[in-house]
């Protein structure tokens, strides 16, 4: 069997992209007329996929502006939304408009960790109970060996979760403007080796545990925060909900009380409606690493109806992982959208996550509405799949 072409000195270069179309085209009959159309150096993609033939072309729509009173975030933002679903756009749009209406969310992050989560494994419980204590006295040992990996990355915690005889430590760091996920794994390892040397009684040891839970939805990240914790938040008058989304005060606080007791029911972890909409194409937009959509659309929404006809509605996002630098954020349509958002680089990733916030909130007040409304299906069949 033929295998894909590589070039081990420059698997980047014009030549040996040009040899990997020509092999689909032989293996498979297809002659490439887009994926290989693209504006930028090839070689920029290093780290960032192997083996590179072309692009994907995504459609970016434009919403907003929306404003945004954060702590990071303050003022009006354009935000682009890379997707292929009708009527996405013009939904987070019609939800922007009404939040600006009433003076713009506002935006708060209380919560920054990322983690790593190794396993070890003793001959007994009372071993491994021992280990435990063993943990707690030298943190102080084990963080300096955890920090010297990195001069962002900042050990914050270790929690430790105790189950037959295993000890499961989920180390918990900051990461500056960056996800993170690799540089935690390797300032964990470091830790590790530590560890190691100076406990010897442990069996087994795995560097991931599966408790960090990567890209997987989980109730320790509802409760702990895998990467950012942010909650958007914005109070609407009622005759702007008549006025702008033809529904009230009472219905959508209603339908609140169902749709909770629909999440119960069909056993989600979150009670937000759509919230990796706006997410996914916002991080396909800025280069975010999409599979971490899993764990970051998870959204928690309250509602309050208040004796002046008004709603306060918010949504927690308890795991939203996002980066303002590395990854895929530097790549060339990544980094113009990121520098739309103003975002990009040092000290820009809390401000993108409070943007995000902002904009998962209008989706959300935006679909709310439209299930209240009827409007819903409606959209689709203007906008959408059967247009």
């Amino acid at each position: 069997m033929d295998s894909v072409p590589l070039d081990k000195a420059n698997n980047y270069s014009k030549e040996i992209i040009e040899t990997r179309h020509r092999f689909i085209e032989e293996k498979t009959g297809v002659k490439l007329q887009h994926v290989n159309q693209y504006s930028f150096d090839p070689d920029t993609t290093k780290g960032n996929i192997e083996n590179f033939i072309g692009v994907a072309q995504i459609p970016i729509g434009l919403a907003g502006p929306l404003q945004v009173n954060g702590e990071y975030a303050q003022g009006e933002f354009l935000i682009p939304l890379a997707t292929a679903e009708g009527t996405l756009v013009a939904s987070y749009n019609r939800g922007m408009r009404l939040i600006n209406m009433c003076g713009g969310a506002l935006t708060t992050i209380s919560g920054n960790s990322m983690q790593r989560a190794p396993v070890f494994i003793f001959k007994n419980s009372r071993v491994a109970r021992d280990f435990s204590h063993w943990v707690k006295e030298h943190y102080q040992e084990i963080k300096a060996a955890c920090n010297s990996t990195t001069k962002i990355g900042r050990l914050i915690r270790i929690e430790q979760y105790l189950s037959n005889k295993f000890v499961f430590l989920r180390f918990n760091y900051t990461t500056g403007d960056a996800a993170g996920q690799n540089m935690v794994s390797k300032a964990t390892f470091v830790g590790v080796q530590y560890i190691l040397e100076n406990f010897k009684d442990i069996d087994r040891f795995y560097m991931e545990s599966n408790l960090a839970t990567d890209k997987k939805a989980s109730m320790i990240n509802i409760l702990s925060t895998r990467g950012k914790r942010v909650t958007a938040e914005v109070t609407i008058p009622g005759n702007l909900l008549q006025e702008r989304m033809r529904t009230s005060v009472e219905s959508l606080h209603y339908h609140f009380g169902i749709a909770s007791v629909g999440g119960f029911v069909s056993g989600v972890n979150n009670n937000g409606l759509h919230a990796a909409n706006g997410l996914t194409a916002m991080f396909i937009a800025t280069g975010q690493d999409v599979a971490n959509i899993s764990e970051s659309s998870t959204g928690i929404i309250y509602c309050e109806e208040n004796p002046k006809d008004h709603l306060y509605i918010s949504i927690t996002l308890p795991s939203l992982i996002v980066a303002s630098y590395g990854g895929g954020t530097g790549l060339a349509t990544q980094r113009e959208c990121q520098d739309i958002l103003g975002c990009y680089g040092q000290d820009g990733v809390m401000k993108l996550a409070e943007i995000m916030a902002a904009a998962v909130l209008a989706g959300e007040i935006s679909l709310a509405a439209a299930i209240s409304s009827l409007d819903w299906i409606w959209s689709h069949e203007r906008m959408g799949r059967n247009r």
